[in-house]
């Protein structure tokens, strides 16, 4: 046995199950086509070596990182070009990590912590994408044509130490160029009672409609690193309709109702101005009860509902007991006080609820995102009127088919929230998420498992 440092590379087929349960035998006979004609040659390439295959996956190591780390994104491109018009069912896309570090080499085989980092970073890649460690990326930065973001330190399992990851920022040609190609066009329309309501439409493929939310700015994050990636995986495969709630983002700040009645009949506005009639709506958070409430309203417009870290009772209508009440309450005083500010302690507080274990700069847009999306005060009218709601009376009227998920360890929205939610909805389907974060950041393998769902319930 001899210990030496190598560049590490382990990739593996997303939703390789699924693709099985559709059709196995033309997934198998894609698979080793993709490996024969792609994979392999693009590894001895650039001086690498295929250690072993392991079903769906495959481990390899160079001798340099620099070639590695352009032999994963050649067979990424590849990959994304080789797919085309092929319907989803049908694609076949790799997640990649790649590792610098020291390994045990035992004949043909290769051991150690070196390769299970690699192993672990290939499951936080986006289909279609790489993510590497903080040890690859100083080996790599500047030297390819390849951008990348930082994901902070990862605590990957069966690893003591955190490790700190990067991710590609190209997810693939075919959402690149939603992104690259389309210009966000800004649109306007007026409420009943007056408010100015912003919206944007992009993407292509069928309609899919996203209830504006607390905290929204249909600019700000199609822009941002924070939830970019969310509608660009959308983007993807459907037109994706957004737009910004009454107090929010470029809807007008200064406004008098802010109430469910209100948010449904933004909703309204915003549909009938954009003339679609019917479609699938996708409700996130508080955006969950606005969705509930429209498809109750209008039945025949809505064909799908999907909801995500949702509640049917807000937490003043859900707490046990007086002091989990109080808990809630001085929530929503440090919001009035303290919305958008950088101060350590109020950052780590809203970190720790809403995204634990994120980045700094992360947290940086976390508290930029907040200034940008409104006033603390509308912030706090909007934070409590949403825990005051309650439409358990609603959901035994919902006749359209629903998608229900929840993170197991939502620290915002509690995992019992969104299974009541779930089983007071005749006929609804409850997904479960592991992780622990409210919100759907990119480094999270929740996040991914989401969009799949969501994709695959619509189709």
């Amino acid at each position: 046995m001899v210990r030496r440092l190598a560049a590490i590379m382990a990739a593996d087929v997303a939703g390789y199950s699924r693709l099985m349960g559709e059709d196995e035998a033309g997934t198998l006979a894609q698979l080793k086509t993709t490996r024969s004609e792609l994979i392999e040659p693009a590894i001895a390439k650039h001086g690498g070596r295929v250690v072993k295959l392991m079903g769906d996956g495959l481990l390899a190591d160079f001798g340099s990182m620099v070639e590695a780390v352009t032999c994963a994104a050649e067979i990424q491109r590849e990959m994304k070009s080789r797919i085309g018009d092929a319907p989803e069912n049908k694609q076949m896309l790799l997640r990649i990590g790649v590792h610098l570090g020291d390994v045990i080499t035992d004949g043909d085989d290769i051991y150690g912590d070196g390769v299970n980092i690699a192993a672990r970073l290939q499951t936080l890649a986006q289909p279609g994408g790489i993510c590497i460690s903080r040890q690859a990326f100083d080996q790599i930065d500047g030297k390819l044509g390849v951008n990348w973001r930082a994901l902070g330190p990862q605590q990957l399992k069966n690893i003591d130490r955190p490790v700190e990851a990067y991710a590609t920022d190209f997810d693939g040609e075919g959402t690149a160029a939603v992104a690259d190609g389309a210009e966000l066009k800004v649109e306007y329309c007026r409420a009943p009672d007056g408010v100015r309501l912003a919206y944007a439409m992009v993407g292509r493929g069928p309609l899919l409609v996203k209830t504006a939310n607390w905290m929204n700015h249909v600019v700000y994050d199609w822009e941002s690193s924070l939830m970019r990636h969310i509608f660009l995986d959308l983007a993807r495969d459907f037109t994706l309709l957004r737009y910004d709630s009454r107090g929010n983002g470029l809807s007008d700040w200064d406004v008098k109702d802010v109430s469910l009645d209100a948010w449904v009949t933004d909703l309204e506005t915003v549909v009938d101005a954009a003339k679609i009639d019917r479609f699938p709506l996708l409700g996130m958070s508080q955006g969950c009860a606005i969705s509930v409430a429209f498809a109750v309203r209008h039945p025949e417009r809505v064909s799908h509902l999907v909801l995500y870290g949702g509640f049917a009772r807000g937490a003043y209508k859900r707490a046990a007991n007086e002091l989990e009440l109080q808990k809630a309450k001085a929530l929503a005083s440090l919001i009035r006080t303290g919305w958008g500010d950088e101060s350590p302690a109020y950052r780590q507080l809203f970190s720790s609820l809403f995204m634990p274990n994120a980045s700094p700069e992360q947290l940086a847009k976390f508290a930029e995102r907040q200034r940008k999306t409104t006033t603390p005060e509308c912030a706090y009218r909007y934070f409590e009127t949403t825990r005051s709601l309650d439409i358990t009376d609603l959901l035994p009227k919902v006749t359209t088919p629903t998608l229900v998920m929840h993170v197991r360890g939502d620290l915002v929205q509690p995992f019992e929230a969104g299974r009541e939610l779930a089983a007071g909805i005749p006929g609804a389907r409850f997904v479960a998420l592991q992780g622990e974060s409210h919100f759907p950041l990119p480094q999270h393998p929740a996040t991914q498992r989401m969009l799949e769902e969501i994709r695959l319930f619509l189709k």
